[in-house]
């Protein structure tokens, strides 16, 4: 799987790399359909002390692209937040496509 990582108002971070990587790493693995993924790291200004790193990850396969975003105090946390939000997807994607 191809990763392309950008970040906007962020430092790159080799270790926050390496801690996505591993995750997709596993989607894939269970769901081989996945052919690539674009991840972006933000940093927004906001008044919510719990908000405002933002991790956002669109992947890539046959059909319709599946994109997840989350923003929490860590990007740590945004990571997790959306590798749960993109596993619920591509099962529901995968039910779907069993049904027909």
């Amino acid at each position: 799987m191809n990763i392309n990582f950008e970040y906007h108002e962020v430092a790159a971070s080799p270790r926050l790399e390496a801690f996505l990587a591993e995750k997709l790493n596993k989607l894939e693995n269970k769901y081989d359909s996945i052919v690539g993924a674009d991840v972006y790291f933000k940093k927004e200004n906001s008044s919510n002390p719990e908000k405002g790193k933002i991790c956002s990850v669109r992947l890539s396969m046959p059909g319709a692209t599946i994109f997840a975003e989350t923003s929490t105090a860590s990007f740590e946390a945004s990571v997790a937040k959306v590798i749960t939000e993109l596993r619920s997807q591509l099962q529901k994607r995968k039910e779907k496509l069993k049904a027909h």
